[in-house]
């Protein structure tokens, strides 16, 4: 779409804008979380949580959250309430491999209420604060914990964060395995059609089509630094008697070389094998009674300092939906209006994979 250069000012404008005060804002929330006491210790967590089993990372009234169990977790450690304060809010049914908060804790003597000790190792708190998650559900873990400065927030001082959607494509029925861990498409998937989606998007855009109406940011420019998909082997992924045989062929033939070489999966060895089929009775000639056929599984990645409320799952959703994904997302993204994308991809395939800083 081509426009005068006076039509093309505003957005330019707009985009310093937008970033101008959300800047502001940051920083004004920053200070006001800032602890004043010097005895009080920041930590920095990081963990990981299955997402179906909350309603959201957010703490809210009469309901299961990440940050009311984690809170809880602490109290029982410490023996005192903290306040937890995540990264990246996360929707009911979005999982985290890593999703980082921090909390700041006052360590104070047990045996002798008032007396204040040395802050505990990162290495005690990773392992107290386990210990009651456990306890719990199990569905949440803390996969590391650093000691950071009193105003280092976890939220405003994120560099980056990456975002992994995960669908699987096939006409079996998703695994037990597989349940509420990504979006199940009966249909075959055109791996090469999504990838020249995804070049559209990827940059500096206004994202405005590809946020929920609910978003409340300042300003709809966003740099999506990447956008990416690419297919993977099936989870829970166990070798087949074939790729067996195989490897066991080539740890034989490395005795024979002065260097090992590396064996790379062969694409179809992860196939759903519903494609492989005998002509003579129309069945798979790897099919076997009692095995299961594996799907196709693809992870669309997504990476920027920071996104727009359900933008992934919007983005995910259209990646997957196409016509003609080189025109009808460009057309899409240039209506710069919420009800230009209002379909979603599930929760469920949504991985907040990490959460890039610079630590001190």
């Amino acid at each position: 779409m081509t426009g005068s250069p006076t039509e093309s000012r505003p957005s330019k404008i707009l985009k310093t804008q937008g970033h101008t005060d959300q800047d502001k804002e940051d920083k004004q929330l920053q200070d006001l979380s800032m602890s004043k006491n010097p005895r009080i210790q920041r930590y920095l967590v990081a963990i990981e949580y299955i997402g179906t089993r909350f309603s959201g990372s957010q703490q809210q009234p009469n309901c299961r959250t990440v940050v009311g169990v984690l809170e809880e977790a602490f109290h029982k450690f410490i023996g005192q309430p903290v306040s937890i304060f995540c990264s990246s809010r996360t929707d009911a049914g979005v999982h985290a491999l890593s999703n980082v908060c921090h909390v700041d804790v006052e360590r104070i003597s047990k045996r002798k209420p008032g007396e204040v000790l040395p802050p505990h190792e990162p290495s005690v708190v990773r392992r107290a604060v386990n210990h009651f998650l456990q306890k719990n559900e199990g569905d949440i873990s803390v996969i590391d914990v650093r000691c950071v400065p009193n105003d280092f927030h976890a939220r405003f001082k994120a560099q980056e964060r990456t975002y992994f959607y995960r669908l699987v494509s096939g006409s079996e029925p998703l695994s037990t395995f597989e349940k509420e861990r990504a979006w199940h498409v009966p249909e075959k998937l055109d791996l090469n059609a999504m990838q020249e989606a995804c070049k559209v998007l990827v940059g500096h855009h206004d994202f405005s089509s590809f946020r929920a109406a609910g978003c409340q940011a300042n300003s709809p420019i966003r740099t999506l630094d990447e956008l990416h998909v690419c297919e993977v082997p099936a989870t829970p992924y166990f070798p087949s008697i074939t790729e067996r045989e195989q490897n066991n062929a080539s740890l034989k033939d490395s005795h024979t070389c002065s260097v090992k070489p590396e064996v790379e999966l062969p694409i179809n060895s992860f196939s759903n094998t519903n494609d492989m089929v005998d002509t003579n009775n129309g069945k798979s000639n790897l099919e076997e009674f009692g095995i299961r056929r594996r799907h196709r599984s693809y992870v669309v990645t997504a990476r920027a300092r920071s996104f727009l409320y359900h933008q992934v799952s919007v983005i995910a959703f259209f990646i997957y939906d196409f016509d003609d994904p080189s025109v009808s997302l460009e057309r899409i993204l240039n209506a710069k209006t919420v009800t230009a994308a209002s379909p979603m991809a599930p929760a469920c395939g949504l991985y907040l994979g990490r959460v890039k800083y610079d630590l001190p």
